[in-house]
Parts: structure tokens; sequence; C-alpha cells
């Protein structure tokens, strides 16, 4: 048995830790929302450029390793004059690789809704935009909730990327615990379980949200 009381030594480089995985993976799920509607749209684009654009986003970030697109951001960037924090890298990277999934997910969505609305829209004065904001969307969110969740909670723990660059989060926080106590596994059990505080409560949130929506529909 491990002995908890070491690790109620270390109490707030867990707290900081949590809340510093919350806070990457919930600015990163904002960011990646936006990427994920906008690639999505333009994977659907009739515009032949605007299409390869974003099939090219999609087939790049989503086929190639996180970790060499976080250091990319974290250490590429700044050689280039763009001088950004670890965080903010971090935070970039998990919204541009999880926006590629996010895109593919939206637009299966926006395939399932019928044509005619669509064509419904844009006889009724709408341009393309406005009818993709007001009328394809919204219908589009609803049916891929399930995967979009999934995705969510995969951000949240691909997020433990950041004790690779920046430090600071939870996992960072185990290395930490752990080579100063050597309790290891008590150690990257309880992480685990901090992990566990955060997507639980985020899977039951989006099946009730799907169960309210099925009911609505």
């Amino acid at each position: 048995m491990g002995d908890f009381s070491l690790l109620a030594a270390y109490k707030q480089e867990f707290i900081d830790g949590f809340l510093t995985t919350l806070s990457a993976s919930l600015l990163a799920l904002v960011l990646s929302l936006c990427v994920g509607t906008i690639i999505a749209c333009l994977r659907l684009s009739q515009v032949q450029l605007l299409e390869w654009i974003g099939t090219a986003y999609v087939e790049f970030f989503r086929n190639t390793p996180l970790v060499i697109q976080v250091f990319f951001f974290a250490m590429g960037l700044p050689s280039l004059g763009w001088n950004i924090s670890e965080f903010t890298a971090g935070a970039i990277g998990l919204s541009i690789y999880t926006g590629a999934f996010i895109a593919e997910a939206l637009r299966a969505g926006i395939q399932s809704v019928p044509r005619g609305q669509m064509e419904a829209s844009r006889s009724s004065g709408m341009t393309y935009i406005q009818s993709m904001r007001y009328v394809i969307l919204p219908q589009a969110f609803k049916i891929v909730i399930p995967p979009l969740g999934n995705q969510c909670v995969n951000l949240v723990k691909n997020s433990s990327v950041l004790a690779i660059i920046a430090g600071g989060d939870l996992l960072y926080a185990a290395d930490t615990v752990s080579s100063q106590t050597f309790q290891i596994n008590l150690t990257y059990l309880f992480v685990a379980a901090l992990y566990l505080v955060i997507t639980l409560p985020l899977s039951f949130g989006v099946n009730q949200l799907e169960r309210r929506l099925a009911r609505q529909s």
C-alpha cells in the first residue's frame, strides 16, 4: 500500500496541475470547435481551392503525431520571431490537432442534413455562410454530439503533452511527485483519478445533452 500522507504533502502541485490541465483543455476545446467548424465548411465548399485547403489541413494534422505539432509551435515559431509561451503553444497545438478530427465529424453531420435544406435557404435569399450558420450547422451539431463528445474527452487526455514542453499539468505533477517520493504506482493512479474527475462529468454531460435533444426531436 502507498503512503497517502506523502501525496497530501504535495497537494499544491496536484491542485496546480489540475487547474492547468483544466484551463488548457477548455481553451483548446473552444478553439478546436471554431477551427473544426471552419475546416468542415471548407471541405464542403463548392470552390475547389477551398476544398483542397480543407482536405490538406485534415490529412496533414490528423496523420502526424500531436507531439511533433506541439514541438513545432513551442520551438519552431519562436525561431521564426513569433514568441509565445509554452502553455499557449500547447493549447494551439491541441486545438489544431483536435480541430482536424472535429472537422471530419462535422463534415459527416453536415452531409447527413437533407440537401434540400441548403437549397431552400439559398432560394430564400441567404448566402452560403448564412445558410450554414442558421440552417445547416445547428442541425449538424445535433447529429454529431456523440463523436464530438469523444473528441472532447480525447482532448483532455491529450493535454498531457503539456508535460513535455510546458510543465505544470497533471502529468508533470505526477512526474515531479513520483521522482521525489518514489510512490510511483500510487502517484500515477491518483493522477489518473484526477483525469477522471474531468472526463467523467464531460462524458455524462454529453450523454445527457444527446438524450435531451433526442426527446425534443
